[in-house]
């Protein structure tokens, strides 16, 4: 990125600022004075943020707009993007996590895009190669950099770059994902596509995926995405990343820019999927009721995965839960005979610890044989039993519900000590 790309602040007060402001605290004293009142005051310095934008990123509105997007649907080609200020985006990035824990920095760079810049636009003038992401993919999908074979396997067979697949169909994706791992599968890009149908449009506008009814087995995701279209950026592949993002003869391993022909599934069948697909398919189509398209995407932000990946299943149906149970017993037994390792089996928490407190200290859970650190303790201790007894109700109030929580930034795993406040800590050694 260059030195434009970075925050940039400054402060200022102009001198007639600062001398009408003396002048109003001379005249303050003098009246606190003359009525014979001493009045002790604190000086006070007037400061005015000023924002000064590079100026590339100004004069940039002014250059010529980009041609040759006729194939692009009108409201596509015309949305410029909030995060051709750097400032904006860095101060976005701050704030949502982009890049998976673990992944080295030289692996790629988030990068502003320019004024005249659009979602659908090629590589033209490019020195490195990049592809857009919309930042609702981070805060509201919980997407992860690096782009998993999986995903990028979609975006492949749908011939679509990242931005052009709408994110309710992301949303089926990253529901589908989960859902596989909790089940010891591994999640393949026509094992899913077996359930959706795909219309492109002409003009191309994000694509859709379509569910079957009779065999869709996540149901409609009902999160609004109105107004996501403004706020995508680039992501450029640095030397390191080449090697994750690209073949071995430099091609792209997913559309990096949008297409104009997307690719149509209608209607697929079994007969045209290979084994490994097909036993996917036909694990998932066991389940009678549809499963929870938001419930499942959100366990991505969980503090103890199957706990709440079970939650959501007795939500939707207890033959739902007792099947999910079965399968993950036979799955595991399975997979452990087949010697697979390559298939996460959401055992431990997907983000870090976090617990915040006036008062911190570092604290080892207690063991309990056999079972590794109690979390389940921890669970019922920072939510409460939820019920009409305790602290809450003497006084009137609710306890806490017993439930589902969903703390960002916060996992327990079983091999790692964390930060907890001595309430909490003596509370738990009080209990066992």
């Amino acid at each position: 990125m260059s030195s434009s790309d970075s925050i940039s602040l400054s402060t200022s007060s102009s001198s007639e600022s600062t001398e009408s402001e003396r002048s109003k605290g001379r005249q303050f004293d003098e009246e606190g004075t003359s009525s014979g009142v001493v009045t002790s005051r604190i000086p006070m310095e007037t400061v005015r943020e000023v924002r000064e934008d590079p100026p590339e990123e100004l004069t940039e509105s002014n250059w010529p707009a980009k041609g040759g997007y006729g194939w692009a649907a009108a409201d596509i080609r015309n949305q410029s993007s909030l995060f051709w200020w750097s400032r904006l985006l860095n101060s976005w990035l701050n704030y949502i996590p982009v890049i998976s824990k673990g992944v080295s920095g030289d692996i790629v760079s988030l990068e502003r895009v320019s004024a005249i810049d659009r979602v659908c636009h090629g590589q033209e003038g490019a020195t490195e190669k990049f592809f857009y992401m919309y930042m609702c993919h981070f805060s509201q999908l919980h997407v992860r950099l690096l782009l998993d074979g999986f995903t990028m396997g979609v975006l492949r067979a749908l011939n679509v770059a990242p931005t052009q697949l709408h994110p309710n169909s992301w949303a089926y994706l990253q529901a589908f994902r989960i859902l596989c791992q909790s089940l010891y599968l591994e999640p393949t890009p026509y094992a899913f596509l077996y359930f959706y149908d795909t219309r492109p449009r002409r003009p191309a506008t994000g694509l859709s995926l379509i569910s079957h009814p009779s065999i869709s087995r996540l149901d409609a995701f009902s999160q609004s995405f109105k107004h996501f279209k403004d706020g995508y950026f680039k992501v450029v592949i640095k030397e390191g990343g080449k090697a994750h993002f690209l073949n071995a003869d430099g091609s792209t391993k997913f559309p990096f820019s949008w297409t104009s022909n997307p690719s149509r599934y209608k209607d697929m069948g079994m007969d045209e999927l290979s084994v490994g697909h097909k036993e996917v398919v036909e694990i998932l189509l066991k389940f009678v009721d549809k499963l929870p398209t938001k419930g499942l995407v959100r366990v991505y932000n969980s503090v103890h995965p199957i706990i709440d990946i079970e939650g959501h299943m007795a939500q939707s149906g207890k033959k739902n839960l007792a099947l999910f149970q079965t399968l993950r017993k036979e799955m595991a037994a399975k997979a452990k005979a087949a010697g697979k390792t390559n298939v996460p089996n959401l055992q431990e928490s997907l983000v870090e610890v976090h617990v915040h407190g006036e008062t911190k200290r570092k604290d080892e859970l207690p063991p309990r044989p056999g079972k590794g650190k109690d979390v389940k303790k921890i669970r019922a201790t920072l939510l409460g039993t939820g019920s009409a007894s305790g602290a809450g109700s003497a006084s009137g109030e609710k306890g806490p519900k017993s439930g589902l929580i969903e703390l960002p930034e916060i996992s327990v795993r079983k091999d790692i000590s964390i930060t907890l406040p001595d309430t909490i800590v003596n509370s738990i050694n009080a209990g066992a």
